[in-house]
């Protein structure tokens, strides 16, 4: 027997299930690959007015990077990138979601290192399921590329041969998984 997803949130308040959820990124290395990682410990909710409309609120604990690579992530921690002990955690605060026809659009304000900007992330609805037995949970997958030079993220190590080490544009990854609080 299969249930189908319904397409709409009910009111109410929906929090973010870091078990069921990532937030990963990549970033072009030496002009030529892609790192990736992830940050393993955050948390958010989803607040849904009555009349429907959502608010979404995120933050990441920046120290919680891993990369795979523990000299890489002491690296990207400290004061040359993050500055996780000046600037522990990340923050989003939704403005507006925006329908696109076959997606949506969520604005709102992102603060990472102490440098708040206005970011648009390409949202899908997954839909709602039922649950397992602990209420209504809801998918979704966001993604947003980002210069990190915009939040001060603006180390800069040349290459010979042209480009950089770390490139600027950085793609972040979000697959949400939302729990309905009863």
């Amino acid at each position: 027997m299969t249930v189908a997803a319904s397409t709409a949130l009910s009111a109410g308040t929906w929090t973010i299930d870091p078990v069921h959820s990532s937030v990963g990124f990549s970033v072009r290395h030496l002009m030529v690959s892609k790192v990736r990682g992830n940050f393993e410990t955050f948390s958010g909710a989803i607040t849904v007015s009555d009349d429907g409309t959502p608010a979404v609120s995120a933050d990441i604990d920046v120290a919680s990077l891993n990369t795979g690579n523990p000299d890489r992530d002491a690296h990207v921690k400290a004061a040359d990138f993050f500055d996780v002990e000046k600037h522990p955690t990340a923050t989003f605060r939704s403005s507006s979601v925006r329908s696109t026809g076959d997606g949506y659009v969520l604005d709102g304000e992102f603060t990472l290192k102490g440098v708040a900007r206005p970011i648009s992330l390409a949202l899908e609805f997954n839909g709602v399921s039922p649950g397992t037995g602990h209420g209504e949970v809801a998918g979704f997958e966001a993604s947003v590329v980002l210069n990190r030079k915009d939040f001060g993220i603006d180390i800069d190590v040349p290459l010979e041969t042209g480009g950089a080490v770390v490139g600027d544009k950085v793609t972040i990854a979000l697959d949400i998984e939302a729990l309905k609080l009863a």
